[in-house]
């Protein structure tokens, strides 16, 4: 049986608690006979969200990539992943992100805010982000902050 595999990385909580490096598990996906790309499994880290097979096969989350920050005039080597909550369990709006608030001081913009637990990942080759996942530490959290500082949200 195909095992899971974690790597590491980084919990925005919304109930305000610092950010933290936690587990993200992948598991093996198939495409026919062949092997594809691990299947990352944030929702493990996301409260409120729906199950993923009561969505005919979705995923209850979304993400995007951040290869560089304003200013750059280069991409990261390593990008990250931001996984995000789309589907809570109960159709209600998931709660604010005090963590992200928090970070956003200012720059804050209610209409904008991150809600439910933010979960960020690494990876090594831009073209194949979950067949090339690797762990996240504390150390990455400066760039992290220095990007979420002037983002909103992506809309769902």
């Amino acid at each position: 049986m195909d095992q899971l595999i974690p790597f590491h990385a980084i919990l925005f909580p919304s109930d305000g608690r610092a950010p933290s490096v936690v587990q993200l598990m992948t598991s093996p996906t198939r495409y026919g006979m062949n092997p594809g790309p691990r299947m990352p499994h944030p929702e493990a880290h996301m409260d409120f969200v729906t199950e993923a097979n009561g969505l005919g096969g979705a995923k209850p989350w979304k993400y995007f990539i951040i290869d560089s920050l304003d200013q750059m005039n280069r991409k990261f080597t390593n990008p990250y992943i931001v996984y995000y909550p789309t589907v809570s369990r109960d159709g209600m709006p998931f709660p604010l992100n005090k963590c992200i608030r928090d970070i956003q001081g200012a720059n804050y913009n209610e209409h904008a805010a991150w809600r439910g637990n933010i979960i960020i990942g690494k990876f090594r080759d831009h073209d194949a982000p979950f067949t090339s996942m690797m762990d996240a530490s504390m150390a990455d959290f400066p760039i992290l902050k220095n990007f979420i500082r002037s983002r909103g949200s992506p809309r769902i």
